[in-house]
């Protein structure tokens, strides 16, 4: 009997024991966990917290923290980034809208300073004047649009769109300008109507910005062109010229804010930097994308996808 007891208590010791030994071990890897934990958000490091343990209650907990830590990492690159393409805008910004303000600027005062100006001279300054105060406005347009745009405070319905009709109206009101300047156009759209999902103030502002682009920075490949072509399920917009191009290594920024190509392009051409970021916003806002491919003096092409329509 004395034995049996004897066994009783050593087995509850080694019970307590154990119990004391994993109750440790547990404190431990919470404490080591608190303190990993406050490191990463102190340091804003890019760590995950690595434990191994069998205890499922942590092993939960383990993965949850990591996956906010994850969340959490991608929300501050996506800040970090937001906040550099802001700074550049703004910067950009200042830039293109202080060229204008001074030209006007030297305008007035050539205005002001001359005691006897003809009347022509009067009337060439003033048209200068005018000229670059629409280029100012235009510019503060733009920006605003794209501001609208990304907070959503816009009214897009979605209906179906006559996409061979509103691209053929769109590349015949370049035709003058793009015949003026001595360019060939090439246009391919298919006689039947191509129906798609969409909405057609969205599309002729996308397709406005793309032919617009072609012709500032292809013209230098006398041809620009635009074709339709179509799937069972997508209908396709190509937009393109065989100008210079653009370098693989700036095709994944062209969509960006204030990205402009004068460096990879026509660098006598200046854009605003906002067309193509704002082209994208109109195209996914019609649950669309938008592509773009580039072989230089061969054809760089942008490609817009919108769903067909078959009924």
């Amino acid at each position: 009997m004395i034995i049996f007891l004897l066994l009783i208590i050593v087995v509850l010791l080694g019970i307590i024991i154990f119990q004391v030994k994993a109750k440790k071990k547990h404190n431990a890897t919470i404490q080591y966990m608190h303190r990993k934990l406050q490191a990463i958000i102190n340091e804003q490091t890019h760590e995950k917290i690595l434990v191994t343990t069998t205890n499922q209650e942590i092993r939960q907990l383990l993965i949850a923290m990591n996956a906010l830590l994850d969340h959490n990492q991608k929300v501050l690159a996506t800040h970090q980034k937001m906040e550099s393409s802001m700074k550049k805008m703004l910067a950009n910004i200042s830039h293109d809208l202080k060229t204008p303000l001074t030209v006007v600027l030297g305008y007035i005062e050539m205005l002001q300073l001359k005691n006897s100006i003809s009347e022509e001279e009067r009337q060439r300054l003033l048209t200068g004047v005018h000229s670059k105060t629409m280029e100012v406005l235009k510019i503060i347009h733009t920006f605003f649009d794209l501001a609208k745009l990304e907070a959503g405070d816009t009214d897009y319905p979605m209906t179906k769109i006559n996409i061979s009709e509103i691209c053929r109206k769109n590349i015949l009101s370049f035709y003058d300008m793009v015949t003026s300047m001595g360019l060939e156009i090439e246009i391919v759209i298919p006689e039947i109507s191509l129906y798609a999902l969409g909405n057609e103030e969205a599309l002729d502002r996308a397709l406005n910005n793309l032919l617009s682009n072609a012709i500032a920075y292809g013209a230098d490949g006398n041809v620009i062109g635009l074709s339709v072509r179509s799937d069972d399920t997508n209908i396709y917009i190509d937009v393109w010229d065989r100008g210079k191009g653009i370098d693989e290594y700036h095709i994944d920024n062209v969509f960006e804010r204030m990205y402009t190509l004068e460096d990879s392009r026509n660098k006598s051409f200046q854009g605003s930097g906002l067309g193509l970021t704002i082209t994208k916003r109109l195209v996914e806002i019609m649950d669309g994308s938008i592509q773009l491919s580039s072989i230089p003096y061969e054809k760089t092409i942008f490609t817009i996808s919108l769903k067909r329509m078959m009924y």
